[in-house]
């Protein structure tokens, strides 16, 4: 039955990130959260647990959407540069400050920033992408992806709500944002596991069937099912309009910050 769980997860939580670009972690976090509950783990770990669990599998997830948008040509891959450098040393340090946090506080600030960034995205959906706006310097790219990785670890993320939002309002269309996205998520992903995995070591010793704040047979089972569902989440996204699909972007992210805030507060 635990397995079947973790591959159910899987299943939802790859084709939202081939559709949203955002790796799935705003799916898999809550559902471990409460998986890892009815497990009897230390409740003073369980949010930690789902977070670097979640970033673990972000890392398959986001071989098999990034691949299935790259065959689209969509994939920004100088941006992608320009923002990698940051983005990992951003997702390790995410991974320290998230091991220093309440389980609590953690749920609470991702509710939060998630409605934020649901509002942002509705009310600004748009047909046609600002041309006149555009990316600023490489430097300055970077500097936004270390932002994007350390809020990004802490919330459990591939970091497609930060950066998907970043990129349309810098004038990108919506489904090149998308494809980016889905690419800078597997660096923050890699980089914020391995921070999990060794603060998790440093913090709580050993965990059953974990390494650090990893839990193996969930990372395994999700990663499987996440693999194969999140190409046929690119190929939806692709054949969607950008309004629709922005708009759905936030619709999703509301729902998923009501959730944080009321577990967070009770």
């Amino acid at each position: 039955m635990e397995l079947l769980i973790y591959l159910a997860i899987g299943a939802v939580a790859g084709f939202s990130a081939g559709l949203f670009g955002i790796g799935g972690g705003l799916i898999i976090v809550p559902i471990l959260y409460l998986v890892f509950l009815k497990m009897g783990y230390d409740p003073s770990i369980l949010m930690h647990m789902a977070l670097g669990t979640s970033l673990a599998t972000i890392v398959v997830t986001s071989l098999s959407s990034v691949s299935a948008h790259h065959k689209k040509g969509a994939v920004l891959w100088n941006v992608f540069g320009h923002f990698l450098p940051g983005l990992l040393l951003g997702a390790f340090l995410g991974a320290g400050i998230a091991g220093r946090l309440s389980g609590e506080v953690l749920q609470l600030i991702i509710g939060v920033f998630v409605l934020y960034m649901a509002y942002k995205m509705f009310t600004g959906a748009k047909v046609q992408v600002d041309e006149s706006r555009h990316l600023p310097s490489a430097p300055v790219q970077t500097l936004v992806g270390g932002l994007i990785g350390i809020a990004s670890a802490i919330f459990g993320i591939g970091g497609g709500s930060l950066t998907v939002p970043y990129l349309n309002r810098c004038g990108v269309v919506m489904q090149k944002a998308i494809a980016t996205s889905a690419a800078c998520g597997l660096p923050i992903a890699l980089s914020g596991a391995i921070g999990f995995m060794f603060f998790g070591e440093q913090a709580s010793g050993e965990i059953k069937d974990a390494i650090g704040y990893v839990q193996i047979y969930a990372f395994l089972g999700i990663s499987v099912m996440s693999f194969i569902t999140a190409k046929l989440g690119a190929k939806v996204a692709h054949m969607l309009s950008p309004i629709l699909l922005k708009k759905s972007f936030a619709i999703y992210l509301f729902f998923i910050g009501i959730y944080f805030i009321y577990h967070g507060i009770n």
